[in-house]
């Protein structure tokens, strides 16, 4: 199963994402809780952000990790040495998992990129026990990332082909309001909640922009090029705005909502 998410640079990804994940994870975790001795899976692990965060309480007794992108998941697997730590690619349409065999399955910014999000999810519940928890997070793409909305907003204005992967980001399925609760819902999951987290931080344009310019965000490639596969063609020089942008350091205050 391909993903719409380009991922072949995890330090790339790590710049464009490693200050938010962290903190995603974090407020995903404390909303979900922790009970001691649980199996716990982070599905669409990526570089390891939330499987990381899970490492650092106690309560898990085993972390699995799986990711459709080889090289995220060589990368999370570098970062590490905790024994309660896995990880391992895979499809989460088709997880090579038994029955009831996590306590807690998170998925963190990953469902929103899959083509299948309700296979992912009747996979999620499969492998969870009855009674178990899983909890998700995506993006706001319409409302929260401001900067990546003024990234594409710009770039359509000089570029049909933008348009078009613009209008492909911001119909991404299951970040509008109420769609992943009405996900959870049809794939049977019952005591559904949902809260709305806003992260602040303090960031360099240059360091969030370049990675998007250079295709390592959302957009049409997909996590299963073997490793050994060349690495995809870098896109033209960006339209002059989108070059300011990448080549002026200005720092402020971001705020993303998920």
């Amino acid at each position: 199963m391909s993903s719409t998410y380009t991922a072949q640079n995890a330090a790339a990804y790590e710049q464009l994402m490693g200050r938010w994940s962290p903190l995603l994870a974090d407020a995903l975790i404390a909303f979900a809780g922790l009970d001691a001795g649980e199996s716990v899976l982070d599905l669409g692990c990526g570089t390891g952000s939330l499987a990381l965060a899970l490492a650092r309480r106690p309560e898990p007794r085993r972390i699995l990790g799986i990711d459709i992108a080889e090289p995220y998941v060589d990368h999370a697997a570098s970062r590490s040495a905790d024994p309660r730590l896995a990880f391992r690619t895979g499809d989460a349409t088709a997880l090579d998992l038994a029955d009831a065999s996590s306590d807690r399955s998170f998925s963190l910014l990953a469902l929103n990129f899959m083509p299948a999000p309700a296979r992912a999810l009747a996979e999620l519940r499969r492998v969870t026990r009855p009674g178990g928890t899983i909890p998700a997070a995506v993006w706001d793409f319409c409302g929260g990332l401001v900067y990546q909305r003024i990234f594409w907003d710009t770039a359509a204005a000089l570029d049909p082909n933008a348009a078009r992967a613009r209008g492909r980001h911001l119909s991404s399925p299951l970040t509008r309001a109420g769609e992943l609760e009405a996900a959870f819902a049809a794939a049977g999951l019952v005591d559904v909640n949902r809260r709305q987290v806003t992260l602040r931080d303090l960031a360099e344009l240059r360091k969030i922009v370049e990675p998007t310019v250079e295709a390592e965000a959302p957009g049409p490639g997909n996590r299963t090029a073997p490793a050994d596969a060349p690495a995809p063609a870098k896109r033209g020089a960006p339209p002059i705005a989108i070059r300011r942008a990448r080549t002026q350091s200005h720092a402020g205050a971001l705020a993303l909502a998920a």
